[in-house]
């Protein structure tokens, strides 16, 4: 098998030359693309390995096996809580590991709903509303034999929230941490019960431990208690083991025939993951055969793709693009006009166009379907006289244009077409006199300084963030990203927005267990950050993927969760 790069075409022929000979003799190293050339070779290396595995006696045999490339430049943290955001969780995270509260991921014509995982209920304490006793699920095992048991969930707590633990885990810590701001202290009640208390009232605290997924304390002691050995061989509770990690190349995943969930069994035998961040690598990579499936095609391959018999999925996803501004002192982003005006200066229709009709324009954190919307007064649209109007009382103009930086993504699972869609928003910003330039970095570096936030000296060079975010709850949507209690470090208000008004309503939404007054809670509040033009927002995802022929069923639930169990082969 050989592989040749024509400007940013790839494919893959039957060949007696030297595959690298020609990968490398071929690549092309113009400037905009010279800082991937080495990601670039070890997508070549991985494609061509999983190429070879295809016609390899076991693949051959009635073992079924399926190729998917992803848009991360890495296989996300295998040792427990995944890096590169929520789309990771897909991949490493909720096939070798389980939650204790799981997201229903199982159905695509409606939304989710929180249900039972290694835990089989939880409740909060009448008595005490900051106690959540969680009753754990018997009789399940790790993948290397050892039991699941409440000193299991505490050693897993102590992983990533007690810097003092000998096992402490800062990357992991990392990754999780933020997503679990409520957490005051943890003990365990019996072999088989835990309880978690809160740091306040919180009646959302259940989904913050949807993102807390857990390992085997037996295999740590086994891999010498070095988590390096661990990521290449984990053990978790999760439908899926790993056999083989490559870190940058691929992940081959087989299937747990020996997994507690007997509805939940995986459809495919085997599942390879391999990483190919540019999107016109791995759109050709699926057109050539080289991988069943991906993430995120090239918008302008889907007529091609679908000619070609390829299948195009996508669906409802609580997901929105944004810009996340930075109020800092000294941030041109502390005038409300300016805010507007970015938000104003948007041809969104524009987005959706370049993205082939896989997005939907924005008019806030959430949809206005959705019962979180609330009644702003502020008409997210696209209105440039509007825009430049602001602009110029904010003493701006073409002619005087507004400098600064944005940090973006080179891409990644969730980030959509990064680079496209900065490059098209630049060129409206500047129509109303600010000029955008950007920072580029690989998406696990964009993490690491959102979650250090805009007053950290590292952001000292931007005024705002571009990750994409996850709108699936209240405390994905809106708390955890406007609360002033919420502030990065400590969670992931980038910005450092601070408005008494909103915190009072989702103060107020966290002490109700009422569901219509949390909603309508949660809806005064996202009125208000509308009308304050907290962020920039652009256009809700619709999370796409192509199938080939070969791949049989998936399901798409309405969220960035994701389970690779759905997949079935022909």
């Amino acid at each position: 098998i050989s592989l040749g790069l024509v400007g940013s075409e790839m494919c893959i022929r039957d060949s007696p030359a030297p595959a690298w000979a020609a990968a490398r003799s071929l690549l092309p190293l113009r400037p905009a693309q010279a800082m991937e050339s080495d990601a670039m070779l070890k997508t070549i290396r991985s494609v061509i390995a999983a190429a070879a595995l295809a016609i390899m006696p076991h693949a051959a045999s009635a073992q079924s096996v399926l190729r998917y490339g992803i848009s991360t430049a890495d296989i996300p943290l295998t040792t427990g809580q995944p890096d590169r955001g929520a789309g990771a969780y897909q991949f490493t995270g909720h096939t070798l590991y389980d939650p204790l509260v799981a997201w229903e991921m199982n159905v695509a014509d409606r939304p989710g709903k929180l249900m039972p995982g290694l835990a089989t209920s939880w409740s909060v304490d009448p008595a005490d509303q900051t106690k959540w006793r969680f009753a754990l699920r018997p009789g399940v095992k790790f993948h290397d034999g050892s039991a699941f048991d409440a000193d299991a969930v505490i050693w897993n707590f102590d992983k990533v929230l007690n810097d003092k633990a000998p096992h402490f885990d800062r990357r992991q810590a990392a990754q999780v941490r933020p997503r679990l701001p409520s957490v005051a202290s943890y003990r365990k009640l019996d072999h088989m019960t835990i309880e978690v208390t809160t740091k306040e009232i919180d009646s959302f605290f259940p989904y913050q431990m949807l993102w807390f997924l857990i390992g085997s304390p037996a295999q740590y002691e086994a891999m010498g208690r070095d988590w390096d050995r661990v990521a290449s061989k984990p053990s978790g509770t999760g439908p899926f083991k790993l056999e083989s990690l490559v870190p940058r190349e691929r992940a081959e995943l087989v299937r747990n025939a020996d997994y507690w969930d007997k509805s939940r069994m995986a459809k495919v035998d085997r599942m390879i993951l391999i990483p190919i961040p540019e999107i016109s690598s791995r759109t050709n990579a699926l057109l050539s055969g080289q991988v069943d499936l991906i993430e995120t095609p090239a918008p302008d391959s889907i007529p091609q793709l679908k000619r070609a018999g390829f299948r195009v999925v996508e669906n409802v996803t609580p997901h929105v693009w944004n810009y996340h501004l930075s109020v800092q002192p000294g941030s041109p982003w502390t005038d409300v006009r300016l805010r507007k005006a970015l938000n104003l200066a948007i041809d969104r229709e524009g987005i959706v166009l370049l993205l082939s009709g896989l997005a939907k324009p924005a008019k806030g954190q959430v949809d206005p379907s959705s019962p979180w919307f609330g009644k702003p007064s502020f008409d997210i649209k696209y209105d440039l006289e509007a825009a430049r109007k602001l602009v110029l009382e904010a003493g701006y103009s073409p002619a005087k244009p507004l400098k600064t930086t944005f940090l973006i993504a080179q891409g990644g699972t969730g980030q959509m077409q990064s680079l496209p869609m900065n490059e098209a928003i630049q060129q409206n910003l500047k129509e109303i006199g600010i000029e955008i330039s950007f920072k580029v970095v690989e998406l696990e570096v964009l993490y690491t300084s959102w979650r250090r936030g805009a007053k950290d000296e590292s952001n000292a060079d931007v005024t705002s963030n571009n990750v994409a975010y996850l709108t699936s709850d209240p405390l994905l949507a809106i708390i955890r990203f406007f609360h002033s209690n919420q502030v990065a470090p400590v969670g992931v208000n980038w910005s450092g927005y601070s408005n008494p008004k909103v915190d009072g309503l989702l103060d107020q939404a966290k002490r109700s267990f009422d569901p219509a007054e949390q909603d309508r809670l949660i809806a005064e509040a996202h009125a208000m950050l509308v009308d304050d033009a907290a962020l920039v927002w652009v256009v809700h995802d619709t999370n796409p993927r192509v199938l080939s022929p070969k791949v049989k069923d998936f399901v798409q639930a309405q969220h960035w969760f994701q389970d690779l169990t759905t997949i079935s082969a022909r």
